[in-house]
């Protein structure tokens, strides 16, 4: 047993923890939890615990229906929020009986990709704006709770109190929080935590959304990360900043040239914008995510790149003086209610086939691309990122790229259950619908 493991068995005793939670996701990003007893941890650790995978959306058929969730020690935390009675919580990496790596599982997809990025001596860092909005409730008329905007403080925001409690618990469970604020939108916020790793970027994405919604519970509100819940305002992106990392040295970097960006850096920016068209389904994965990405609004609609223009979809971020080596990627398309593990995996995927195979970034569009005729944009070779789920999901299919980043469980579990909700979208008669046509036809 590892030295980690020892540490949360004795953590577990020491300080009386009455459940562990065990906490995975499904192929859509929904967080599953298995909870167990402080005397069935150490067997957990060293077998894994078996549930159900049939039950699981996009793990396993009936008849393949064993599954192990193992434990990952290094991400125990205590859940604050559940102050009546100690209880902590692991991520878990899900395998087979045979204790392999399930091809189904997220969390591994994403350790794949990694790998790959470690053979060419890469570390893969992030971090996500997360934006959100706060309503009365859940009901199918969003109630905003202020009409506050950007940065605004009180009397127009009045949630800073739930977006402080918010941040006392994320970082009382070790996610430390950059800044958070008021967002364009009424009622809607924003939270950064700070740079690291991928893949404990992406454990910390499930855990600030749940925080999000546990905190907004228990103050009798609902948050929610839907893309776009109000038609006349801005929705809710996930802007990724990205970098790779050789050893302590940011890839990203290289001294004198325009903003510090190196080869490497321009490369995979490159790959993002080459193969961003057919990875739109994975980091935009629901039917109101593409109602986000519209014209009139703050979310990239066309894919170009720029290093201070807001209406790129890729950009390279102003550093802080002193801090040259701060050089990163924002990519500005995917938005909070995707899977983290698996629009990482794309991102990345994308990023380093652009520096394995030396791509060369297009020119820098400095002007604001929303602005342009169509004809402008295409003289430029702008193109537009899809429209629709539909046409997102047809890009994504015809993807080696994406294929071979989400294995063949995952590519081809994804596509039939997202082409089933645009099947279920088809059918549906929307109120736009019925209030136009209805009194004219």
């Amino acid at each position: 047993m590892s030295k980690q493991s020892d540490y949360v068995l004795r953590t577990v005793e020491e300080r009386g923890i009455r459940f562990i939670r065990l906490w995975f996701t499904d192929v859509l990003g929904f967080l599953k939890s298995v909870s167990i007893s402080p005397a069935e941890l150490e067997v957990a650790f060293e077998e894994g615990m078996t549930f159900d995978g049939s039950s699981i959306d996009g793990y396993a058929r009936i008849q393949e229906a064993d599954m192990l969730a193992k434990p990952d020690p290094s991400t125990f935390a205590i859940l604050p929020w559940r102050s009546e009675q100690q209880v902590a919580r692991m991520f878990c990496d899900i395998q087979t009986p045979d204790s392999e790596p399930f091809d189904g599982d997220p969390r591994t997809v994403l350790k794949r990709n990694l790998e790959r990025a470690s053979e060419m001596g890469y570390t893969f860092f992030a971090t996500p704006e997360l934006e959100f909005f706060y309503f009365e409730d859940s009901g199918p008329n969003p109630k905003v709770l202020d009409r506050g905007g950007y940065f605004d403080l009180t009397p127009l925001d009045v949630a800073q109190e739930y977006r402080r409690k918010t941040i006392n618990a994320l970082e009382q469970m070790g996610i430390p929080i950059e800044h958070s604020h008021h967002e364009v939108a009424p009622s809607q916020h924003e939270i950064i935590a700070r740079y690291t790793d991928a893949l404990t970027m992406a454990d910390n994405i499930m855990t600030s959304r749940l925080t999000v919604k546990e905190v907004a519970l228990q103050h009798g509100i609902y948050a929610t990360f839907m893309p776009k819940p109000l038609e006349d305002y801005d929705g809710s992106g996930m802007h990724m900043h990205l970098s790779l990392f050789e050893g302590d040295i940011n890839a990203f970097h290289e001294p004198g040239t325009q903003g510090g960006l190196s080869k490497i850096g321009e490369a995979f920016i490159a790959g993002l914008l080459r193969h961003a068209a057919e990875m739109t389904a994975v980091t935009n994965q629901w039917v109101n995510s593409y109602k986000r990405l519209v014209d009139g609004f703050d979310a990239p609609v066309y894919m170009s790149w720029a290093r201070n223009n807001q209406s790129a979809l890729v950009r390279v971020p102003s550093v802080k003086k002193g801090k040259p080596t701060s050089v990163r990627v924002e990519y500005r398309a995917p938005d909070a209610a995707c899977n983290p593990y698996l629009a990482l995996s794309v991102m990345l995927a994308a990023g380093l086939t652009g520096v394995r195979e030396g791509y060369e970034l297009p020119a820098e569009i400095a002007a604001d691309v929303k602005q342009m005729t169509h004809s402008e944009r295409q003289a430029m070779g702008v193109r537009r990122l899809p429209e629709t789920l539909a046409e997102a999901l047809d890009l994504m299919e015809s993807s080696d790229l994406v294929a071979e980043a989400l294995g063949e469980h995952v590519f081809d579990w994804f596509l039939r259950n997202k082409r089933a909700e645009w099947q279920r979208y088809q059918h549906h008669v929307s109120g736009f619908e019925l209030d136009t046509y209805l009194p004219i036809l």
